[in-house]
């Protein structure tokens, strides 16, 4: 993509996320253009009273003469003044209030969105790059919004009227008075063109002074223990070195150019070269001194609306960016449901993988072809190697996103024609990475049921094994997570565990829900497992084949693919990898060992 096409797609994307606002926006420049041209008003009015006087010169009657005029001319200035103020006034408060509605707008709108992703888009991210765009970005929107186009407004009505007056007293005088003003752009043109040369050598270091801290930093205690402090130090040091370069020559050309810049357009800069080039027709004859008047007032004037456009074109590029990035989460790729309506499903419905195949990147296959059905009232094990493709299938069943070919169905209905409360509440999960919200621990278990009692919320707990342990905490259920819940990671998963014996669902997947747990804690998540899955449809994700033996189906997962589906005996039986993996483990020298009598 070439510079003119990439800056067409930044200000075309720009343009889609202000469309809500986009009217009032213009309505607000409009406003300060106008203002803007009314405040320059005064000055032209200075120049015609002091001509009028120098003209009259000293004669008492003279003076009277004019008097009427002088008056005049200051109720017309004082009018247009107050009036140009006023206006651009109001174009700041429009321009604020839809800064305020589209910040408003936009954060509902993305979490409307992010209402309907997939789950497993969230995985994939790190949580500050939502933050960074529902925090950070819509408030950086705030320079474009707020400001930019009054500024802009302000900038073309001052400079459009200042033109249009100047060439109406002096074509000659009024383009040696504009000529700093061109000038100026051809320098931050030549700034901005300078700096963007060395833009990727600039974000590069950025970008590798920032792995070299995430390194150094993660890194200590290797660092530490073998004695290569020096080495890092080193590391960090020509990080640091390379940005130090990078940014020399990003800064340099800018600095230099801008100064430059801001030096031709100063007051006192145009007003030399109105007063030489003045000097200069008056000697010539072309004028007279009172018709530099004028320019000297007019000129000097267009130079505080050009530097504050100037100042705010600097955040332009910074808004740009951040629109670019909420224009993108607004349309992060979300589920969409089959057509028709879902039927009211039966609480033992039966699940039904069929022909199920998946791919992150749309070329490898994370699974394929698989196909099993999960009987009401019975457990199911996956098991396999790691990345084998068993997590995925868990996820894929939670909808957590949709497959790439093949379907699930829950009672004879897809997934996908089941809205995401009425999934939820037949199909309950504990996943091996808890995920719990800044609240209380009473508003996390009834984050599926915000309405139920203590009552139910304390029995919930009681069957996850965590009851006793929220007690002892100072505010007990009211006890904020990260605050002052401060919990190990097995009794977060209990609480999570609370929360699924609360929505109370028939089916439930779970994938390796005692992995990151203590040996103490495993026993109790045990224990708490087992009482809630009584009675319901279970598939189990599981590394340790000992503790899926009992399972009414186990099916081997190698490779995305089935490789082999029986109960432990007939897979045992069958002598084929699953037997391979039990011997390899251990398990039946231990069960032996276990029923010893010795």
């Amino acid at each position: 993509m070439s510079v003119n096409e990439a800056k067409a797609t930044a200000s075309g994307t720009v343009s889609q996320v202000l469309q809500p606002i986009r009217g009032r926006l213009i309505g607000a420049g409009t406003l300060a253009a106008l203002g803007s041209m009314l405040t320059m008003v005064p000055l032209a009015g200075i120049a015609h009273i002091a001509q009028l006087a120098l003209s009259q010169g000293d004669a008492v009657g003279n003076w009277a003469q004019i008097g009427g005029q002088v008056w005049q001319v200051l109720g017309v200035s004082l009018g247009c003044l107050f009036l140009g103020m006023i206006l651009i006034s109001l174009g700041e408060m429009i321009a604020h209030l839809a800064d305020n509605r589209i910040t408003g707008h936009l954060r509902l709108a993305i979490t409307r969105r992010l209402a309907k992703v997939p789950l497993g888009w969230f995985t994939s991210r790190a949580s500050g790059e939502v933050k960074q765009a529902m925090q950070e970005d819509i408030n950086t929107l705030h320079s474009l919004t707020a400001h930019f186009y009054t500024t802009l407004g302000r900038t073309v009505g001052a400079a459009l009227i200042a033109v249009l007056y100047l060439f109406a007293m002096d074509w000659r005088m009024a383009i040696v008075s504009l000529l700093p003003f061109p000038l100026f752009f051809l320098f931050v043109a030549r700034a901005t063109k300078a700096s963007s040369a060395n833009m990727q050598a600039f974000g590069a270091g950025m970008a590798r002074i920032n792995n070299a801290v995430v390194e150094f930093v993660n890194g200590i205690p290797v660092v530490k223990a073998f004695g290569v402090e020096g080495k890092a130090h080193g590391s960090y040091r020509e990080a640091v070195d390379a940005f130090a370069a990078a940014f020399t020559d990003f800064t340099r050309p800018l600095v230099s150019a801008m100064a430059n810049a801001h030096a031709l357009i100063t007051p006192v800069a145009v007003l030399g070269i109105v007063l030489a080039f003045g000097t200069l027709f008056v000697s010539l004859g072309w004028i007279t001194p009172l018709q530099i008047l004028p320019f000297a007032l007019v000129a000097p004037g267009m130079c505080a609306p050009l530097l504050l456009m100037s100042y705010i074109t600097h955040d332009l590029h910074n808004a740009t960016g951040a629109a670019q990035r909420v224009h993108t989460l607004l349309h992060t790729p979300v589920l969409e449901n089959l057509a028709g309506t879902a039927p009211l499903l039966a609480q033992n419905a039966q699940v039904r993988v069929e022909h199920l195949s998946y791919s992150y990147d749309g070329e490898t296959r994370v699974l394929d072809d698989v196909s099993f059905t999960l009987k009401p009232g019975t457990v199911t094990a996956i098991v396999g190697a790691s990345g084998a493709g068993k997590s995925t299938l868990a996820r894929l069943l939670l909808r957590f996103f949709d497959p790439s070919a093949g379907r699930i169905t829950l009672g004879g209905v897809d997934l996908r024609q089941l809205d995401t409360a009425q999934l939820y509440r037949h199909i309950g999960f504990v996943l091996q990475e808890v995920r719990l919200i800044h609240a209380s621990l009473r508003d996390n278990i009834a984050l599926g049921r915000p309405g139920a009692s203590q009552e139910e919320i304390e029995a919930a707990a009681r069957t996850a094994n965590i009851h006793q342990r929220i007690l002892a905490l100072p505010r007990g259920y009211d006890s904020v997570i990260g605050e002052d819940a401060q919990l190990s990671g097995g009794e977060l998963q209990r609480v999570s565990i609370a929360r699924a014996v609360l929505l109370d669902p028939p089916i439930l997947v779970l994938d390796e829900a005692t992995a990151a747990a203590d040996a103490q804690n495993e026993v109790q998540i045990q224990h708490a497992l087992s009482r809630f899955a009584r009675g319901r449809t279970l598939l189990v994700i599981a590394h340790r084949l000992d503790t899926v033996m009992h399972a009414d189906q186990i099916i081997l997962i190698d490779n995305g693919s089935i490789r082999e589906q029986g109960n432990h005996a007939q897979l045992l039986a069958r002598n084929g990898q699953y037997a391979r993996l039990w011997a390899l483990g251990g398990y039946q020298q231990a069960k032996e060992k276990a029923q010893s009598p010795c």
